[in-house]
């Protein structure tokens, strides 16, 4: 029985990781101005000089019934079962849009080939999920179970980040002008969390950005203190290494088995912009 676990490139998976797990990725597309390309392709950097030179934030164009339709169907050539972690359906439409062809795809074949997860996540958030099930692939669990296994953990995985600055927010809608300028001028770096599937405001940090990261990390670990040790992910779309090796310090320390640092794609990116910096892993060790 093959059984092929597969994410949107929102998943923010390393090329080696991917290949190591065997996960299949659906790219989003990205257009800057008159350059249009898949999620991917374009870089963080690419992304955060074109709003400094534009002042604009890049477009993200989500997937289509269509797209995953063809998609699905070529997994299925090789495998017996796909099982696909959607970005959150309270960001984006991908995940009523892959279940709907799903449904048609399993309608046709007389049984479920086809499974969705909505992650009710993004970024490693999705990736946690996602490297358990190729776990539970490996340990020979059948499709369904694996499914209803991941679906159980949904609610645990925690996924957060602290921003330098909240321009992107402002300039995406997510920020009204008092709280931007209030920001700015007194430095504020706030805290973005994931929360029942949507990007909700959380604590606020003053002062210098490394300081903000360290209490940052140590409040995350605090509030969500029951974490399943096996993985956890450094995520960020620009940052030093020296602030990096902050949040992997805290996760050593916390006893973290496998600690993975990826750099954010262009989902990620174009809503949070530069010095956006995340601690994620599951929340749910006593089980």
């Amino acid at each position: 029985m093959q059984i092929r676990i597969s994410a949107e490139s929102t998943v923010d998976l390393t090329k080696e990781l991917i290949a190591k797990y065997n996960v299949s990725v659906i790219p989003f597309t990205l257009t800057l101005g008159d350059k249009t390309a898949p999620d991917g392709e374009i870089t963080p950097e690419e992304i955060i000089n074109f709003v400094d030179t534009t002042g604009i934030l890049p477009k993200t164009c989500a997937l289509n019934e269509f797209q995953y339709t063809e998609y699905f169907s070529e997994l299925l050539r090789e495998s017996d079962y796909v099982i696909h972690f959607t970005l959150s359906s309270g960001i984006s439409v991908t995940n009523s849009n892959a279940n709907r062809a799903a449904e048609a795809i399993n309608s046709q074949a007389g049984e479920q080939k086809v499974f969705i997860v909505d992650s009710k996540s993004l970024s490693t958030g999705i990736a946690l999920l996602v490297l358990y099930a190729c776990d539970l692939v490996r340990d020979g669990v059948n499709a369904k179970d694996i499914y209803e296994k991941c679906l159980a953990r949904v609610p645990y995985v925690q996924a957060s980040f602290i921003l330098k600055r909240v321009d992107y927010l402002y300039k995406g809608g997510r920020c009204n002008a008092m709280a931007y300028f209030g920001a700015n001028l007194l430095g504020i770096r706030p805290q973005i969390i994931v929360k029942d599937g949507k990007m909700v405001s959380g604590k606020k940090y003053k002062g210098k950005y490394s300081k903000g990261v360290d209490r940052y990390c140590a409040d995350v670990l605090e509030e969500f203190d029951n974490p399943d040790k096996t993985r956890a992910f450094v995520t960020y779309t620009t940052a030093d290494d020296e602030t990096v090796q902050i949040a992997v310090n805290y996760l050593k320390e916390a006893g973290f088995k496998e600690i993975l640092t990826t750099t954010a794609g262009g989902t990620i990116t174009s809503h949070c912009g530069e010095d956006c910096l995340g601690i994620l892993y599951i929340n749910d060790g006593n089980k």
